[in-house]
């Protein structure tokens, strides 16, 4: 492979490669901005619930019915977007998907009932569901199967990067001009983002009458890169598409494998704080600060798995993801049994777990689109996507009743079997990669 990268890069002028490097440096703040403007009109929200149920007397119930109404069309237009995306220009898709979002949060704001409220919100997260495809649409086109898995990580930060600046910018805007402004205000700032992603971002290289990726990587030789090429002119049909995507095994491996990789993190998400209080007596204040401790190991554990996968395994998502789980059995099993009043063992264990989940989340993905290739990625990525969000619905419904049946001790063991299931899924991909590097 390091023979015919050499061979190929010399083709290329040094013009021509400071240039596709501009680009793709565009690419990336770029994508890491809009991807964050989509967490400003949709975390805004949960700031908002408490000031809205004391205005307009409405139960915490009928909020929880807009949740999950919202979750479930999110997790279904993950992969019907994800289509879209691949047949249609994905910078469009998300910027439009922008700009719709920002429009239901100004309707938001102007909503007084909870009819209105569940209608709203649902599109809203239907609209949010345009994002995730078309950037892993945009990463796959740009980056090649030997970094992705780095920068798919790096890109995956700007989520939490959104969440923290609307959890901050929120409260001061709710404490100045009302709970209406908290969704006015951040669908200002994504209205004029939607145009800085429009006017940012381009679809491909190919579209700027740059090279392909796997030509200036040198994964494909200039004799032979027609195998690699993909013809902007000639799209994909839906059926086409599908088939590309969902006829291969191996994405619906990393699908299920997501389903329940989402079933550990979102329990430890939605319920972590809950948990840490009634089941290993935190206080609240202890129980928060081992939630951001958990998020923090996140994103570090994202970023390093990222790598790993691509520098240690050479572009194989599968050993570094069954490694994760495999360990985050025995950091729960440690959680489950230690102590009630242990708290430094709690926060370790809650370091640890936040480290570990977050790798197997990004790289199913990630594997994913190498598996379906770069002309299915978007629709490959949003069908583990809207899998994982049946794994949230899991986690959200499923834990709450065991709770209320079994107590505590039941949901430590869903987490252990769903995290010994993802393992098993992902372990069935250990040796597989992107068909590109396997040819190489």
């Amino acid at each position: 492979m390091a023979s015919i990268k050499q061979k190929n890069k010399s083709q290329y002028s040094d013009s021509c490669d400071k240039v596709f490097r501009y680009w793709r440096f565009r690419t990336m703040y770029s994508i890491m901005i809009g991807y964050a403007s989509f967490y400003l009109v949709r975390q805004n929200f949960s700031i908002a619930i408490p000031a809205i149920c004391a205005d307009l007397h409405i139960t915490k119930s009928d909020i929880g019915i807009v949740i999950s109404i919202s979750a479930i069309l999110y997790g279904v237009g993950k992969c019907f977007f994800g289509m879209i995306g691949d047949r249609y220009s994905a910078r469009c898709v998300m910027a439009i998907g922008l700009l719709l979002s920002a429009f239901m949060n100004i309707f938001m704001g102007f909503s007084s009932v909870v009819p209105s409220f569940a209608v709203f919100w649902s599109l809203n997260f239907c609209f949010q569901s345009m994002g995730w495809p078309a950037c892993a649409k945009m990463l796959t086109h740009w980056y090649s199967p030997t970094e992705i898995g780095t920068k798919w990580a790096l890109w995956n930060t700007s989520h939490q990067v959104g969440s923290a600046f609307i959890v901050l910018l929120a409260p001061l805007i709710l404490m100045h001009f009302g709970w209406r402004y908290v969704f006015f205000i951040p669908a200002i700032f994504a209205i004029f983002l939607a145009g800085f992603v429009l006017n940012r971002l381009r679809n491909t290289p190919e579209s700027l009458n740059l090279p392909a990726i796997e030509k200036m990587t040198g994964l494909a030789p200039i004799a032979e890169s027609e195998k690699w090429r993909v013809d902007e002119e000639a799209k994909l049909t839906y059926k086409e598409t599908l088939k590309l995507a969902l006829g291969n095994k191996l994405v619906w491996f990393v699908g299920f494998a997501n389903l329940f990789v989402y079933i550990c993190r979102m329990t430890f998400l939605n319920w972590g704080p809950t948990l840490l209080l009634e089941s290993k007596g935190s206080s609240l204040s202890g129980a928060g600060l081992q939630m951001v401790a958990f998020d923090i190991a996140s994103m570090c554990g994202g970023l390093c798995a990222g790598y790993l996968s691509d520098k240690v395994f050479s572009g194989r998502r599968g050993p570094i993801s069954v490694l994760c789980m495999a360990t985050l059995v025995i950091l729960v099993s440690i959680l489950w049994f230690s102590p009630r009043d242990s708290h430094i063992t709690s926060l370790i264990c809650m370091l640890c777990i936040g480290f570990l989940i977050s790798g197997p989340q990004i790289l199913i993905g990630v594997a994913a689109a190498d598996f379906a290739s770069k002309r299915a990625a978007a629709t490959a990525s949003g069908f583990t996507g809207t899998l994982g969000y049946a794994g949230t619905a899991i986690a959200g419904f499923g834990t709450g009743f065991l709770v209320d049946k079994y107590g505590w001790n039941s949901v430590f063991i869903l987490i252990i079997f769903a995290a010994i299931f993802a393992a098993l899924f992902l372990a069935l991909t250990w040796n597989k990669r992107s068909q590109i590097l396997s040819d190489a």
